[in-house]
C-alpha cells in the first residue's frame, strides 16, 4: 500500500487521479449514442416528432435556467458538492430511463439531465482550486484525456453490444446505470477544496488585509488584483460584506476578461459556434433515424461517435504543433473552418445516404473541436485562471441563450416546429453566416497587418535606395 500513501501525500496527484477516474466513468455512457432509438422504440413508444419538438427543447430551457445559479453556487460551495450532485443526478437520469414509463417521466428526465449538464463547469474548476498553478497544464491534459477515453470507450462498447451481441437497449441502459453509479461513489473520495475564487470569508479577508498575498499574475506578468484566500474555518459566507466583495471581484474579472477587442472576437465565435454545435449534436440522432430508421435497419451510432471523438481529439491535439500567428490568421481560420462545417451540415441535411450523413457529422465535429481548442488556448493564454473561469461561464451562458432562441423559434412545437431536415438546413445556414462574418473580419485583419508590416519594412530602408520590390 506504499503507492497509495505516496499518492495521497503528493498534494496534486491524488485529486487529479480521483477526478480523472470520475471523468472517465461519468462520460462512459454506453447508452447515450442510442438514446433516440430507445425513446422512439417499443420501450418508451414516443413519436419522433414529440421527441424533436417537445422533449428535447425542455432540456434546452431547463439548462439555461440552471446554468447561471449553478455557476455561482459552484464557487460558493467550493466545487466538490456540485460534482457529487452531478454524479447523483446522472444516477437518477438512468433510473428514469430504465424504469420510469410514460411521457411525464421523460419530461422529468430532460429537467434532470439539465442539472447534469449545468454542473459540468465544476469538473475543471475543482482541480484548479486544489493543485498548485505549475501543475495546471498537466492536470488539464489528464482530465480531458479521461473524458475523451470514457466517451470513446462507452460509445465503442455500446456499438459492440448492439451489433455483435444483439443486446436490447434496455440492458445497455442498465449497464450505463451501473457505470455512472460507480462514478457517483468515486466523487465522494474527492478532497474538499479549501478556497474559492470569488467568495471569501470575512476573517480570511481580514487576515489578507494584515498580510497581503501576492496578486495572481496573468501570462504577461500583470496582476489581476484577485487574491486567493485560504479557508480558515469562518462561517461568514453569506454576510453582506462577503457578497459585496464577491460582486467586486466578479466585476473586476469581467472587465479584465473583455478588455481586449481581440479576446471579444474569440469569445464571440465561441458563443456563436457552440450554440450551433450543441444544436446539431442534440438532434443528429434524429437525422440519422430519419435517413435510416432504427426500427428496420442496423445502426452504427456508437461507432460513429467513437470515431468522431478520436478524429476530433487528433484535430485538437494537432493545434499544439501548428506554427501560426493566431493574432493575424486566427479569425480567418475561424471563418474558413466554419465554412467547412457549414458545408458538412448541409451534406447531412440533403443526403439520402446514411454513410454520407455520418461523414458529414465527423467533418463538422472535427472542425468544431479544432477551432474550440484554438479559441480556448487563445483566451486562456491571456487571462488569469479566475478571469478564464468567468469567461468560460459567460461564453457558455451566451451560447446557451442563443441556442434557446433557436430552439424556441425553429424546434419548439409552440412556434414553427419544423421537420428535422428543414432544421438542419437552417443550422447549416447559421454556420454559413458565422463563416461569412469571420472571413470578412479575418481578411480585414490580415490586410491591415500586411500593410502595416510592409510600411515598417519601407520605413527601415535607406531613403536613397530604390527597392526592386516596386517594379
Amino acid at each position: 500500500m506504499g503507492w497509495w500513501t505516496e499518492l495521497k501525500s503528493s498534494g496534486w496527484k491524488y485529486p487529479t487521479t480521483v477526478l480523472s477516474l470520475y471523468g472517465f466513468l461519468a462520460n462512459c455512457r454506453v447508452a447515450e449514442p442510442f438514446l433516440t432509438p430507445y425513446l422512439i422504440g417499443p420501450h418508451k413508444n414516443i413519436s419522433g416528432d414529440v421527441v424533436t419538438n417537445y422533449l428535447f427543447p425542455i432540456w434546452t430551457y431547463s439548462y439555461l435556467a440552471f446554468l447561471l445559479p449553478v455557476f455561482l453556487l459552484t464557487d460558493f460551495l467550493r466545487y466538490k458538492p456540485l460534482i457529487v450532485l452531478q454524479g447523483l443526478f446522472l444516477v437518477t437520469n438512468y433510473i428514469l430511463l430504465c424504469f420510469a414509463p410514460g411521457l411525464p417521466a421523460m419530461t422529468l428526465l430532460q429537467i434532470n439531465y439539465a442539472v447534469v449538464t449545468s454542473t459540468e463547469v465544476g469538473y475543471f474548476s475543482y482541480i484548479y482550486s486544489v493543485i498548485p498553478v505549475e501543475k495546471y497544464q498537466r492536470a488539464t491534459g489528464y482530465l480531458r484525456s479521461a473524458m475523451l477515453a470514457g466517451y470513446t470507450f462507452g460509445a465503442s462498447l455500446g456499438q459492440v453490444l448492439v451489433s455483435l451481441a444483439g443486446l436490447d437497449y434496455f440492458y445497455i441502459n442498465t449497464i450505463t446505470l451501473g457505470i455512472v453509479s460507480m462514478a457517483f461513489l468515486v466523487s465522494l473520495w474527492l478532497p474538499m477544496p479549501q478556497r474559492s475564487m470569488f467568495f471569501k470569508e470575512q476573517t480570511a479577508a481580514a487576515v489578507g488585509a494584515q498580510q497581503p498575498e501576492e496578486p495572481v499574475m496573468d501570462k504577461d506578468g500583470a496582476g489581476t488584483g484577485i487574491e486567493k484566500m485560504e479557508h480558515n474555518g469562518s462561517t461568514s459566507w453569506c454576510s453582506r460584506k462577503n457578497m459585496a466583495t464577491a460582486g467586486r471581484l466578479l466585476w473586476q474579472s469581467f472587465r479584465d476578461s473583455y478588455s481586449s477587442r481581440h479576446l471579444i472576437y474569440w469569445s464571440l465565435w465561441w458563443a456563436l459556434a457552440t450554440s450551433g454545435y450543441v444544436q446539431v449534436f442534440n438532434y443528429t440522432q434524429l437525422m440519422w433515424d430519419h435517413i435510416e430508421p432504427s426500427a428496420t435497419s442496423s445502426i452504427y451510432n456508437g461507432g460513429v461517435e467513437a470515431v468522431c471523438s478520436l478524429v476530433g481529439a487528433l484535430a485538437a491535439f494537432s493545434v499544439g504543433y501548428i506554427k501560426v500567428t493566431w493574432a493575424v490568421w486566427g479569425e480567418l481560420a475561424l471563418g474558413l473552418f466554419s465554412a467547412v462545417g457549414a458545408g458538412a451540415v448541409f451534406l447531412m441535411a440533403l443526403t439520402s445516404s446514411i454513410w454520407a450523413c455520418y461523414a458529414g457529422y465527423a467533418i463538422f465535429k472535427s472542425c468544431y473541436m479544432l477551432l474550440i481548442t484554438i479559441t480556448t488556448f487563445q483566451i486562456a493564454s491571456n487571462l488569469s485562471m479566475e478571469c478564464y473561469a468567468l469567461t468560460f461561464g459567460i461564453n457558455t451562458f451566451v451560447a446557451l441563450s442563443l441556442q434557446t432562441i433557436i430552439t424556441a423559434i425553429v424546434v419548439d412545437e409552440a412556434a414553427l416546429g419544423l421537420k428535422i431536415v428543414t432544421q438542419f438546413i437552417i443550422y447549416g445556414s447559421y454556420y454559413a453566416a458565422i463563416s461569412v462574418l469571420f472571413l470578412t473580419r479575418g481578411t480585414y485583419t490580415a490586410c491591415v497587418n500586411y500593410h502595416s508590416h510592409s510600411g515598417q519594412k519601407e520605413a527601415s530602408r535607406p531613403s536613397g535606395v530604390i527597392s526592386s520590390e516596386r517594379f
